[in-house]
C-alpha cells in the first residue's frame, strides 16, 4: 500500500510538471503576438527617433520648452501609472484581464500620436499647449495599451515556449525596423523632386501610416490571443491588499535588479535622440542614416538566434552582463577615435569616414538584440520569482513600480534631450522652403558627437554591471521552476474543481 501511495504521488508530480511542459500556442496565435509587437515596437521606434526632431525643427518649439514639456509629461505619467497598474491587475472580464486593453485605449494614442506629428500654424504659446496635450494624450493611451506587453507572461505557462516566443518576436522585429529607416531617404529625395513636397509633410504622413498600422495589428491581436496562466480569483484579490502587493514587489530582489538595470539603460535614449542631429549636422545629410542602417542592421539577423543560444548556455543573467559591458567598451572606443579619422572634417574623405562610422556603429549595435531577448527573459523570471515566493502575479502593479523608475529616468532623459541641445547652443537652421540644413560650428558638432557616444556607453556599461547581483541562476533557478510548476498545477486543479461544482449545482 505504501509503495502504491509513493507511485501515485510520483504520477501526480509528473502530471503537475506536464502542465507547464505542454505546447499551447497555435501558429495563428504566434502570428498575432508577433504582429502586435511588430506594430507597437515600430511605432515606438518612430516616435522615439523623430518626435523631438519634428517638434523642434518643424513645430518650432523652443528647446527649453520641449525639455520642460517632457518633464511635466513624465510626472503625469508616473501618477497615471499607479492607477492603470491597479486597474489592469484587478480586471476580470470574459475576454481576460489583458486583452480588453488592446482596444480600449486605442482612440487616445491614435489621436495623441497624430497630434505629435502635426505642426499647425499657431502662436508660440499655442504650440507649447498643443505639444503638451499631444504628448499627454499619447502617453495616457500607451500606459493602458502597455498592458498588452503582459501577455507574454500569461499566454503560456510553458517557460520554454515563452522564451521561444520572445526570441521569435525579436527576430521578426528586424523585418520591420526598416520602416522608420525609410524616413531619412524620403525626406532627402522627395522634396528635390517637387517643391510641393516638404519634409514636414513627409514626417506627418509617415507618422499617420505607422499609427494606423499599429492600431490594425492591436485589433487583430485582440481577436486571436488567449490568456492561460491561472490568476488569483476576485475573492483572493480582495483578501490581498494593495499595500501587501507593493510590499512583496519591494522585497523581490531579482525585480529590483531588472528595474535598476533598465533605469541605467534608459539613458541611452538621450544619445538616440541626438541621432538625427548627428547625421544632418556632423555628416551633412540625413540620408547617411539610412545608408548606415542598411549595414548596421544585418548582424541583428544573426544576433537574435545567437541570443537564444547564449541564454540557453549561459543563462539570461550572464548574457545581460556580457552584452552590457561589450556595449560600453565599443561606444567609448568609437568616441575616442572620432567620426572623421580620415581628414580634418567628415567631408575631407567622405567615403572613408562614412565606412568607418558604419563599421563602428555596427560593432556598437551587436549587443542590442542580445539585451532585448535576455532583458525580457529576466523580467519574466523576476515575475515568476514573485509568484514562487508569494503566490501573486501582479504584473501590472509590478509594471507600475518599474514605470516609476522608468518615468524617473524618462523625466531626466527627456529633460536632458532638450537641455543638452541648449547647453551646446544648438540652433536649427532651415532654407527658404523650411527644409533642414546642417550646422557647421565645430563646438556644436563636437557637442553632438559627445552626446551621441558617451551617454549610450555609460548606459550599456551600468546595465551590465547591475546584473552581477541578479540571483536567479544555478540551483535557485532550478528549484524555482519545479516548485512553481506544482503551485500552478494546484491552483488550476482548484479552479477546475470549483467550476465542476458550479456546473453540478446548475444541473
Amino acid at each position: 500500500m505504501a509503495e502504491e501511495i509513493i507511485v501515485q504521488d510520483e504520477v501526480d508530480e509528473l502530471d503537475k510538471l506536464a502542465y507547464t511542459r505542454k505546447r499551447y500556442l497555435t501558429p495563428k496565435e504566434i502570428a498575432a503576438y508577433v504582429l502586435v509587437n511588430f506594430g507597437q515596437k515600430n511605432l515606438s521606434q518612430f516616435v522615439d527617433a523623430f518626435k523631438e526632431f519634428f517638434m523642434i525643427q518643424f513645430l518650432k518649439l523652443n528647446t527649453t520648452a520641449y525639455a520642460n514639456i517632457n518633464l511635466i509629461a513624465s510626472i503625469y505619467d508616473a501618477v497615471d501609472d499607479t492607477l492603470s497598474g491597479l486597474i489592469i491587475d484587478r480586471t476580470r472580464t470574459r475576454w481576460g484581464r489583458i486583452r480588453p486593453f488592446f482596444i480600449l485605449p486605442l482612440p487616445l494614442w491614435v489621436v495623441g500620436g497624430a497630434m505629435m506629428f502635426t505642426a499647425p500654424d499657431i502662436s508660440a504659446k499655442q504650440k507649447v499647449a498643443w505639444a503638451l496635450v499631444a504628448i499627454l494624450i499619447y502617453g495616457l493611451g500607451m500606459s493602458y495599451f502597455g498592458a498588452w506587453g503582459l501577455m507574454i507572461y500569461n499566454i503560456t505557462p510553458n517557460t520554454d515556449e515563452r522564451d521561444n516566443l520572445i526570441t521569435t518576436t525579436k527576430f521578426f522585429e528586424l523585418f520591420g525596423t526598416w520602416l522608420p529607416s525609410l524616413v531619412p531617404i524620403l525626406v532627402t529625395l522627395l522634396p528635390k523632386l517637387s517643391s510641393k513636397i516638404t519634409m514636414k509633410g513627409i514626417y506627418s504622413g509617415f507618422a499617420y501610416f505607422m499609427i494606423a498600422l499599429a492600431a490594425s495589428f492591436a485589433i487583430f491581436g485582440f481577436f486571436n490571443m488567449r490568456e492561460r496562466v491561472p490568476l488569483m480569483s476576485r475573492e483572493e484579490i480582495k483578501e490581498t491588499s494593495v499595500l501587501e502587493s507593493i510590499k512583496n514587489i519591494f522585497t523581490n530582489r531579482p525585480l529590483f535588479v531588472v528595474i535598476i538595470a533598465n533605469f541605467f539603460n534608459s539613458f541611452k535614449s538621450v544619445g538616440g535622440s541626438s541621432e538625427q542631429y548627428f547625421w544632418l549636422n556632423n555628416t551633412g545629410s540625413l540620408m547617411n542614416q539610412t545608408i548606415c542602417g542598411l549595414f548596421t542592421g544585418i548582424p541583428n539577423y544573426i544576433m537574435v538566434p545567437l541570443a537564444a543560444k547564449m541564454v540557453k548556455k549561459f543563462g539570461a543573467r550572464a548574457t545581460s552582463i556580457i552584452a552590457g559591458l561589450f556595449g560600453f567598451f565599443a561606444y567609448m572606443t568609437l568616441f575616442f577615435i572620432g567620426y572623421h579619422p580620415f581628414g580634418q572634417t567628415f567631408s575631407d574623405h567622405y567615403i572613408l569616414n562614412l565606412i568607418w562610422v558604419i563599421f563602428a556603429l555596427t560593432i556598437c549595435g551587436l549587443p542590442n538584440k542580445l539585451l532585448l531577448v535576455s532583458g525580457q527573459i529576466v523580467t519574466a523570471e523576476a515575475l515568476d520569482y514573485m509568484e514562487w515566493k508569494h503566490g501573486l502575479r501582479n504584473e501590472a502593479l509590478v509594471t507600475t513600480v518599474q514605470n516609476y523608475f522608468v518615468k524617473l529616468a524618462t523625466s531626466v532623459t527627456g529633460w536632458l534631450s532638450g537641455m543638452v541641445l541648449t547647453w551646446i547652443n544648438y540652433v536649427p537652421l532651415t532654407d527658404s522652403l523650411g527644409n533642414a540644413i546642417p550646422q557647421t560650428d565645430p563646438n556644436i558638432l563636437n557637442g553632438i558627437w559627445t552626446i551621441f557616444c558617451v551617454l549610450p556607453a555609460l548606459a550599456r556599461g551600468l546595465y551590465g554591471v547591475a546584473f552581477i547581483i541578479y540571483p536567479i541562476h544555478g540551483k535557485l533557478q532550478q528549484q524555482m521552476i519545479v516548485e512553481l510548476a506544482e503551485k500552478r498545477a494546484n491552483r488550476l486543479s482548484e479552479q477546475n474543481e470549483k467550476s465542476q461544482m458550479i456546473d453540478n449545482k446548475n444541473d
